[in-house]
């Protein structure tokens, strides 16, 4: 695992994309507006006193896509040939459903721009609906689905129907059973090493605080990682102590981000 947008000295900065190659690239990102019945039942019959709720949630998303290199700093601005907004009205889970769909030809791929879409258009419904339910609940923006580039194509729906746990597959399991553990930029070179793999049962917690204290069982030069000014990720994600974590991940610890 690399954290592409830090450089060797854990300096963040944007990824020079310049040699790769132009291809076609794909996104397809999801989420959800639940709400009460009595608020969808308005939104469809257009009584919200705001107006046209879904034309409005539209535009906001693909401009939002359109603009995402001015909200996620480390993205590139895009000339993104597609963008559409998708909503499905759902009486039984009393929600709207969003789906961005985002296409461009170029050299980096658009997950962050669908993603922004379906996140600003569920923010845009939460405004236009909330003079009559503050209560209502943005959940489950993930992306679905991409295409092109180097990784090729990539969907939640494959990714889950050939896990091991969905497979059954007790031997395809048990490679898992352990953490990957990579040290980056400078701790590198102040730990010599750079990946320590370490059993999921030396762990005495489920969470970064106990892969820290696994690691200090091991070697004591890894007190280190205890101070505040060490950084964590759990499969790409930034982490704190607190964040659970399962057999499979890949946590990588470097230096604090300090600028570009």
């Amino acid at each position: 695992m690399t954290l592409t947008h830090l450089n060797a000295r854990g300096e963040a900065h944007m990824v020079d994309v310049a040699d790769k190659q132009e291809t076609r690239r794909e996104a397809r990102a999801r989420g959800a507006v639940r709400m009460q019945a009595s608020t969808l039942a308005l939104l469809a019959d257009g009584d919200l006193p705001k107006g046209d709720v879904l034309a409005t949630a539209r535009i906001a998303g693909i401009q939002a896509a359109k603009r995402t290199h001015e909200l996620i700093p480390l993205c590139h601005a895009l000339a993104l040939s597609k963008v559409s907004l998708e909503f499905t009205l759902d009486t039984e889970e009393s929600c709207v459903h969003v789906e961005a769909f985002c296409r461009l030809n170029g050299r980096t791929g658009v997950e962050m721009e669908a993603l922004t879409a379906v996140s600003v258009a569920c923010l845009t419904l939460y405004d236009m609906c909330k003079a009559v339910d503050r209560g209502m609940i943005i959940d489950g923006v993930r992306l679905e689905q991409k295409r092109g580039g180097r990784s090729g194509e990539w969907s939640r729906q494959a990714a889950s129907e050939t896990s091991p746990a969905a497979t059954g597959d007790e031997d395809a399991i048990s490679p898992a059973k352990t953490l990957k553990v990579q040290f980056l930029a400078e701790l590198r070179e102040r730990f010599e090493t750079a990946e320590y793999t370490l059993a999921w049962e030396q762990l005495p917690s489920a969470d970064i605080a106990g892969v820290k204290l696994a690691l200090i069982e091991r070697d004591g030069k890894f007190k280190a990682l205890l101070g505040q000014r060490v950084l964590c990720a759990r499969n790409e994600a930034m982490s704190q102590d607190g964040t659970a974590i399962s057999p499979g991940d890949e946590i990588a610890f470097f230096p604090p981000v300090t600028g570009g």
